[in-house]
């Protein structure tokens, strides 16, 4: 089987439902592309929750050592972290009861999202959410 992204119109359509936002990878260090992305995610309107165990906050939120740690609803886990290390980060997706896997811009696993779409969750990869949701609408404020 061939993964194929959803339609852009079912992308907008995911950003627009969406308001938390779980980071996984995401760096304290202002210079990295995760950090630039979730701080662009933010002013847009979404709750960023980081996902980082070496981090104790990123962006003025609470970060979480892992997805299974954060006590709230997830509607989207954002990755940034290599390929490979993507199929355990589904499953915690899976887990934690997430609606959405996405894998950001150079990121595609094709297990990853087996596991997450036999989840039940929806799967985006090899995209940047800060670029989809720019072309697909409005501010969330």
């Amino acid at each position: 089987m061939t993964f194929e992204n959803p339609a852009r119109e079912e992308i907008k359509k995911i950003l627009e439902r969406a308001d938390n936002v779980a980071v996984v990878g995401l760096s304290d260090n202002p210079e990295r592309t995760s950090y630039m992305v979730a701080q662009a995610m933010q002013a847009r309107g979404y709750r960023i929750i980081p996902v980082n165990p070496n981090a104790d906050e990123i962006l003025g939120e609470k970060s979480y050592p892992t997805l299974k740690d954060i006590p709230e609803s997830i509607d989207i886990v954002n990755v940034f972290r290599r390929s490979e290390h993507t199929p355990p980060i589904a499953q915690e997706a899976v887990e934690a009861g997430a609606k959405v896997l996405w894998l950001q811009l150079g990121i595609a696993n094709e297990e990853a999202a087996q596991i997450a779409e036999s989840g039940g969750l929806t799967v985006i990869m090899d995209r940047c959410i800060k670029v989809e949701d720019a072309i697909t609408g409005p501010l969330k404020k």
